[in-house]
């Protein structure tokens, strides 16, 4: 029978013995939150993908997630959002909740919505079928998901999804900024789904921590800043990824780069360059990273540094290490620096450090310039030459007082590759430089562009037009590297192929 039956004036009695644990909190629903300080964690299993919501009377049967055209939600009204907070305050009076989190999420799913209809039913809410079957969608993604998020989350053509507090949710689609019509009952409930995605990798997010990084169970980064710091509400920031991996072949589909460039990331990735991925923030710096790692051998252990885990390496013999924020007593920290000078101790063949922003790149510097052959990491910066001048910014934030000339002739005995990512202002992603770092004249590192991206203009869309373009270098510095691996030949080909064409 239903639990706490006699409080929810009239509810149905239909038999419903399936219960949650007390570590759920009810999103949403005004003063139906329990437990707020545990909300509650879901496994990392493959979650039931919600249908995007639609302003009509859905077609049946809907068609697939991935098949479904992008569209906004329809912006609720007031009336709808206190319908559903009824309909959700009476589902926590009515429903025992102590067997809920055994179920598998189709079977939860089911279970809430016969609840809900009875509900429907019985308080005789005036609804349309559309709007009956909205309410019934938006109830499980609160009990079960990420609440207004689920149906963002659903779509693999948004990059980001943006949320300023309850009212503004942004999402970024090929390259473009736009505001959605989506929004959350109040801040109670959008801090309420921010707790439940960091409880999933032991984070919290509060007033004493406001500030938390985190991931949901597919690898999407996730930021979150709360109040007091955030003024007009929680701040949530999703880095999604792609379902499928991209490639290095897909990426010169997109035209991010051409067939004979990214023959020499191929190549450069195979023969254990050292590789420094630049870029700003959204230009595709991970996305690159992933792509790279697939030319490593599948006999290397590598060993990954992250903040939080979001490569997604196809090799067997992976590590993957991730940071760690204090506790409630500010003991416990595990920096990125503490982790790079760990997995040294791991007879790592490659390291691979998701971002480098402070200290711990002298670590890095020192593995790759001792026999850690290969080592990968990105890095944010403008251009190949201004990254070189923000490492040595920041070996000296580490407190390190090593004369200006001894850490350009770490860096230059270190890295052999610079790769510029960029987001151009059509919103396009770019490989704009494959930039060696070759020796020193005097104090100054000196360097030589491979591959150039030379941008022609634009056409009437506003789209960038340009190409990749060859400097003319017939031999790269790495070119015995290359040899030694044999590949010597194949990047003579693709460096005159490029040559060619822009010739």
């Amino acid at each position: 029978m239903f639990g706490k039956r006699g409080n929810s004036g009239g509810t149905p009695a239909a038999p419903h013995t399936h219960q949650a644990p007390r570590t759920y909190e009810a999103p949403g629903a005004g003063t139906a939150v329990l437990d707020a300080e545990k909300p509650i964690s879901r496994e990392p299993v493959e979650r039931v993908s919600a249908p995007p919501l639609v302003a009509e009377a859905p077609p049946p049967p809907p068609p697939p997630a991935a098949a479904r055209p992008a569209q906004p939600q329809r912006t609720r009204s007031d009336s709808y959002y206190d319908t559903k907070s009824q309909v959700f305050s009476a589902l926590i009076e009515t429903i025992d909740l102590s067997q809920l989190a055994n179920m598998d999420q189709d079977s939860a799913r089911e279970e809430i919505r016969d609840i809900v209809n009875d509900i429907i039913a019985i308080k005789n809410f005036a609804m349309s079928i559309s709007e009956q079957e909205e309410l019934l969608e938006d109830i499980c993604n609160d009990v079960l998901g990420y609440g207004p998020l689920e149906p963002l989350l659903a779509r693999d053509d948004i990059a980001d999804i943006m949320v300023n507090g309850a009212q503004k949710v942004y999402i970024e689609v090929n390259g473009k900024v736009e505001q959605t019509n989506i929004r959350f009952r109040d801040n109670q409930q959008l801090l309420n789904i921010c707790q439940r995605i960091v409880s999933q990798v032991g984070r919290r997010v509060d007033e004493s921590s406001p500030i938390c990084d985190a991931r949901l169970p597919d690898g999407s980064r996730v930021n979150v800043i709360a109040p007091p710091l955030s003024i007009d509400g929680a701040s949530l920031t999703i880095r999604k990824f792609k379902k499928d991996k991209l490639t290095l072949d897909q990426l010169v589909r997109f035209g991010a780069i051409s067939p004979e460039g990214a023959e020499v990331l191929k190549i450069i990735g195979r023969v254990r360059c050292n590789v420094l991925i630049s870029g700003g923030t959204g230009s595709g710096k991970t996305t690159l990273l992933n792509c790279l790692t697939s030319y490593i051998d599948k006999d290397e252990r590598i060993i990954t540094c992250e903040d939080s885990a979001e490569l997604q390496l196809q090799q067997p013999h992976v590590v993957r290490l991730e940071t760690r924020p204090p506790n409630l007593e500010g003991e416990g920290e595990i920096t990125m620096r503490d982790l790079v000078r760990n997995c040294l101790r791991m007879r790592p063949e490659r390291i691979i450090v998701g971002e480098v922003r402070g200290p711990e790149v002298f670590d890095l510097l020192q593995a790759m310039n001792t026999g850690h052959d290969g080592s990968m990491g990105t890095i944010h910066s403008n251009s190949p030459r201004e990254c070189l001048n923000r490492i040595e910014s920041m070996v000296a934030m580490g407190g390190f007082t090593l004369p200006q000339r001894t850490v350009r002739e770490i860096i230059v005995g270190s890295i052999d590759v610079i790769v510029q990512a960029t987001r151009l202002r059509d919103g396009s992603r770019r490989i704009t430089h494959i930039t060696e770092v070759i020796g020193m004249e005097g104090d100054v590192i000196i360097t030589q562009d491979l591959v150039l991206y030379d941008m022609k203009g634009e056409d009437a869309n506003g789209r960038i037009i340009g190409e990749h373009v060859s400097t003319g270098i017939g031999r790269p510095h790495f070119w015995d590297r290359a040899r030694y691996y044999g590949e010597e030949r194949r990047l003579a080909t693709a460096l005159e192929a490029i040559e060619k064409q822009a010739g």
